[in-house]
């Protein structure tokens, strides 16, 4: 028996037990376990005898947790000093007392919440999964935005990532991120970057945001500024890279890989790194919304598997660039390559920004592979409630209560699930890491079951893919024929 399976089973026997599962029930409720895990670090003074009491509860289960994964629970403790890695145990524990340990672990509240804060945009990209651009009518008032961050709060999510569209075109962003902060948790945006001056960066750090994702496409400023629809836009955003850099801020560069610059990704990672970003990060090309139109430049299942092998050498590198992607088959193909020797790090999850290790790769199971519906979740500039940005499908609306949707939602519940997928998907042995993007799956069968055709494990559904589009274009021209 591997060390890894001996730690899950005993993680399993001791929290998936009665007594532990109550312990951890009661905890859940005042904000105990967060007020525990203050005066634990030592964040909270004249605690009284019954916040004592518990701290001692959740004090034992750290250091046996540390234990387990061959860690000191002293420094296991001095982690837990940041506001948001307190959050985040606090959610898996109530997590765990809801539904159990589970495979992938769901979760009480999601960690990660992407807020389409705007559907308004200074640029026109093509892959662009909210067909951004105007102004909408229905989106939400000032007032309703800072009770978006009141429910989101309450219910412990973790991190908050404004997007649109462009965030930082709306008159209420600034406003409402301080807010965000405010209430605890870690601020991120995802933007463009060609609006970020010098005096911009400095303004988001000093709210508080601690994490911006830009997006390039190229390290040719024609290709990148041809996919964005505007000239001059690359210019802007390296300009706006470098000013995020300076402010302090933790940057990160973000590229979706098409057959546009499929070859210029290896030149995008050393640009990264001439940047001095922190990260780099490569989203899979999801054809929904105005993406639908460029669906001909998804990347092949060989390719992407090209791709993430390369990024998981990057990966490995020291040269002070973190390399991630969006794809959950990264986290399959970082397992394979450290079960062959090949590798020391797994990567189970894009946003988290974490890679495991030695006794800790046992938890890649329970936290990796598509988050969509079970530790992440969006919300659209409107309220509505979808499982991910990429996924167009309407679970609630955040005026229907967040929580109540979170829990309820049958579609949420459905993504929850693994062992019900469809193609090879449903037997393979990573599904658990892995489980493919259910967005991908929704995108090219309408699915959320469904096989990604992006992994090179579904690739018999890649090729009656591309069958069945090129047959549907001799079809259009033929009608354009007939016409003329």
């Amino acid at each position: 028996m591997s060390k890894e399976t001996d730690i899950i089973l005993s993680l399993n026997k001791t929290l998936n037990n009665p007594i532990t599962r109550g312990i951890l029930r009661y905890l859940s409720k005042k904000n105990r376990l967060e007020e525990s895990l203050e005066y634990l670090v030592g964040l909270k003074e004249n605690a009284g005898i019954g916040c004592r009491m518990n701290s001692f509860l959740v004090g034992t289960a750290i250091k046996y947790g540390a234990k387990a994964f061959g860690r000191n629970d002293t420094a296991f403790l001095e982690y837990f000093k940041d506001i948001t890695t307190r959050k985040g145990l606090a959610n898996v524990l109530k997590g765990i007392a809801k539904y159990g340990v589970t495979r992938p672990q769901k979760l009480y509240a999601p960690f990660l919440v992407v807020w389409d804060f705007t559907s308004m945009c200074n640029l026109r990209c093509k892959h662009c999964y909210s067909s951004a651009g105007k102004f909408a009518p229905d989106e939400l008032t000032k007032e309703e935005k800072y009770n978006v961050i009141d429910q989101l709060a309450d219910a412990g999510v973790v991190a908050v990532a404004f997007s649109g569209g462009e965030p930082l075109i709306s008159k209420d962003f600034f406003e409402i991120a301080k807010y965000a902060h405010e209430r605890g948790m870690y601020v991120s945006v995802a933007s463009n970057g060609t609006l970020i001056t010098k005096e911009v960066a400095k303004k988001l750090r000093r709210i508080g945001v601690r994490y911006i994702e830009i997006s390039l496409d190229s390290t040719d400023p024609e290709v990148h500024d041809e996919f964005r629809g505007v000239k001059g836009a690359w210019g802007k955003t390296v300009q706006g890279i470098k000013n995020c850099v300076e402010a302090g801020i933790t940057t990160c560069i973000a590229t979706t890989a098409t057959k546009y610059n499929y070859e210029d990704i290896p030149k995008m990672v050393d640009l990264a790194i001439k940047l001095k970003v922190d990260r780099f990060i490569h989203f899979n090309f999801i054809p929904t919304r105005r993406g639908r139109e460029i669906l001909d430049q998804d990347i092949t299942p060989e390719q992407r598997e090209r791709l993430l092998n390369f990024l998981y050498d990057k990966l490995e590198e020291d040269n002070g660039l973190q390399v991630f992607s969006t794809a959950p088959q990264f986290a399959r193909i970082s397992l394979e390559r450290v079960e062959s020797g090949e590798g020391e790090d797994v990567a189970p999850t894009h946003f988290a920004g974490v890679s495991l290790k030695g006794k800790a790769v046992a938890l890649a199971d329970f936290i990796g592979g598509c988050g969509a519906g079970r530790i992440y979740c969006s919300i659209e500039y409107n309220g509505d409630i979808q499982p991910c940005v990429f996924m167009p499908i309407k679970a609630g609306n955040i005026k229907n209560g967040f929580l109540n949707v979170w829990e309820n939602s049958e579609v949420m519940k459905k993504l929850r699930e693994r062992d019900d997928l469809e193609g090879e998907c449903h037997d393979c042995p990573y599904r658990y890491i892995c489980g493919g993007c259910r967005a991908r799956a929704y995108a090219y069968f309408n699915d959320i079951k469904a096989p990604d055709p992006g992994c090179v494990c579904n690739a018999r559904y890649w090729e009656e893919i591309k069958k069945t589009e090129e047959k549907k274009e001799e079809k259009r021209e033929e009608e354009t024929l007939i016409t003329v």
